[in-house]
């Protein structure tokens, strides 16, 4: 499949058909698992309730990790052991992200942070990310070699100290507007850790060949990195975000070219140094962007990333097709008001709807 045959629009719909097919099991049978344990504490069951019924709508992960199956030619079946637990680990990486970046509301959704507090957000991000744990220990006797396990539960721990460094190292980016855009690409790319592990670990438990592992793995790593960046340029059009990410988080990519931009890089800096971004603020950033370069030089970054994604599909010899569509359902759209889904794939790991 070409890169042009498929409109950005086109490809989401056809992938959001496809995750609540092949991800809806999986997530369900998180949910139960997790909602079978009682907590004492009023408040702190509400919120974990309220994360998983109301917030996390997790359908993306298991269905990545079925479509990666697919493309080595695995049944899609294999991954489910493992799919089910790492729901509730990425759902914990979601909420500890959320009191990191102090983020209250996503999708026009209070956050468990935003809606129950540091305390009880940090602790219930603890319990789903010990019971995936422990149910990851429990895969390891029902059916999959040992071997392939311990592989597993190495890609596991990488992950999340590549997460872990990441989430660190742009933490010196807050505040900051003299970061370059390749200094925090090279964080992106770390973040994307954790769409790389979901598809490296599928990989090995469908027995692909150490040459499908890695251009699995490759292919991952790279729409991790389209998934992150297109919430960048989301969030630049949603007020509330704007102004989270400018005074709480790294500036989005967009906003990086923007400020050096040799028009309107001048004026858009002194939008942003030393003063509070309302919602007026946030939308004059937004116009002085698409009255610039940045937007373009954005564009040209994902169509690059895409075409070397798509060449990694090329050395997989199954149905590729759902892959393919990920990859141009993360370009750019025409009409970019709203989120539209997929986010939940990425190390932000927003809930699809």
């Amino acid at each position: 499949m070409k890169q042009n045959e498929t409109t950005p629009e086109v490809a989401m719909n056809k992938i959001q058909a496809i995750f609540k097919k092949q991800g809806t099991r999986a997530l369900e049978m998180a949910r139960k698992a997790v909602l079978v344990e009682k907590l004492q504490s009023q408040k702190a069951q509400q919120a974990l309730t309220y994360f998983m019924t109301e917030y996390w709508h997790d359908t993306a992960r298991p269905s990545l990790m079925a479509l990666a199956c697919k493309a080595v030619g695995g049944d899609p079946e294999l991954t489910q052991p493992i799919a089910i637990p790492l729901i509730l680990i990425s759902g914990a990486i979601d909420i500890h992200d959320d009191i990191i970046d102090k983020s209250r509301s996503k999708d026009g959704r209070p956050t468990v942070y935003g809606k129950y507090g540091k305390e009880i957000a940090l602790l219930v991000g603890d319990a789903l990310l010990f019971k995936g744990l422990v149910m990851l220990n429990e895969t390891s006797v029902i059916g999959i070699q040992a071997e392939k396990m311990l592989r597993i539960l190495d890609i596991i721990k990488s992950m999340f100290f590549e997460l872990g460094d990441a989430e660190a190292l742009e933490l010196e980016f807050r505040g900051r507007l003299d970061i370059s855009p390749r200094k925090y690409l090279r964080v992106v790319r770390m973040k994307a850790a954790d769409v790389e592990a979901h598809t490296r670990v599928s990989a090995i438990l469908c027995n692909a060949s150490n040459r499908e592992i890695k251009a699995l793995s490759e292919y991952g790593r790279l729409l991790g990195m389209m998934i992150i960046l297109r919430d960048d340029l989301i969030d630049l059009m949603m007020p509330e975000e704007c102004q989270n990410r400018i005074k709480a988080e790294a500036l989005p990519l967009p906003l990086l070219y923007g400020l050096r931009d040799p028009i309107h890089g001048c004026r858009l800096r002194s939008m942003l140094q030393g003063h509070a971004v309302g919602n007026k603020q946030a939308q004059n950033v937004l116009e002085t962007l698409q009255n610039s370069q940045a937007i373009k030089q954005y564009e040209k970054l994902m169509e690059k990333i895409a075409a070397t994604a798509t060449s990694k599909l090329k050395l997989l010899t199954s149905n590729v097709e759902g892959l393919q569509l990920l990859i141009q359902a993360m370009l750019p759209a025409k009409s970019e008001g709203a989120r539209t889904g997929c986010g939940s794939i990425s190390t932000r790991a927003e809930p699809v709807p």
